[in-house]
């Protein structure tokens, strides 16, 4: 099994890390109600999928 010759610093360890950050999702808006939607996703608000009801969602009163 490999063992390493020498401590790897934190300074070089970090460097090494800095691609791994998390991205934001990539939004758009629902062609039905206009709210921010995920790419993909059905809207949350109304239940709309590329135009087309995907879910049915209850009107609360």
């Amino acid at each position: 099994m490999a063992h390493p010759k020498s401590k790897i610093s934190k300074q070089r360890r970090d460097k090494r890390r800095t691609h791994y950050k998390a991205t934001l999702p990539t939004l758009s808006t629902c062609s039905n109600c206009g709210t921010a939607v995920e790419y993909h996703r059905v809207c949350p608000e109304c239940g709309y999928y590329r135009g087309r009801q995907a879910i049915e969602k209850s009107v609360e009163a």
